[in-house]
């Protein structure tokens, strides 16, 4: 049953890792959404094994890093990954670059989420380049896809 799990929970933690790296306060705005990204891969490539559940547990351990109110990133990753299994059959048979908008729609509605919550906590409002990163993981997608992808294979993860 354990089986298969370490692969997946090492791309989350390296995603985790990659959310909290230092960046410089310029470019905080365009930090790509990499958890939000490997979490629709493995929704999509195992959604019987990764689905709201661990999504929700993904994005409070997201929080909990960040520093955010606790369930901004938890509510935004559930809603991403709910879409992902509702749509993934149909998603997983087009091109990577159809994959890449859907991605970017699925990107958007999470960070739409987060600032929704910004929003009725009283935080001001994001720049508008902080609608850049979802874009940005657009673009990234097909790179990830190709190397999850192969990951998987290699470790063999049904």
């Amino acid at each position: 049953m354990m089986r298969g799990y370490g692969i997946i929970l090492a791309t989350l933690l390296i995603s985790l890792v990659l959310s909290i790296l230092p960046m410089p306060e310029s470019l905080q705005l365009y930090r790509i959404q990499w958890t939000a990204l490997v979490l629709i891969y493995w929704c999509m490539a195992l959604p019987e094994r990764v689905g709201v559940g661990f999504a929700f547990v993904t994005g409070l351990l997201l929080d909990i890093l960040t520093g955010t109110l606790l369930g901004q990133h938890a509510l935004g990753l559930s809603v991403v990954g709910f879409l992902t299994i509702k749509t993934y059959r149909r998603v997983r048979v087009f091109p990577l670059w159809q994959q890449s908008v859907f991605v970017v729609v699925l990107l958007l509605v999470e960070r739409l989420f987060f600032f929704w919550v910004d929003g009725t906590i009283g935080r001001p409002a994001k720049a508008a380049e902080s609608w850049v990163a979802p874009l940005l993981g657009g673009l990234i997608w097909p790179w990830l896809f190709i190397v999850m992808r192969d990951l998987r294979r290699r470790f063999h993860t049904p």
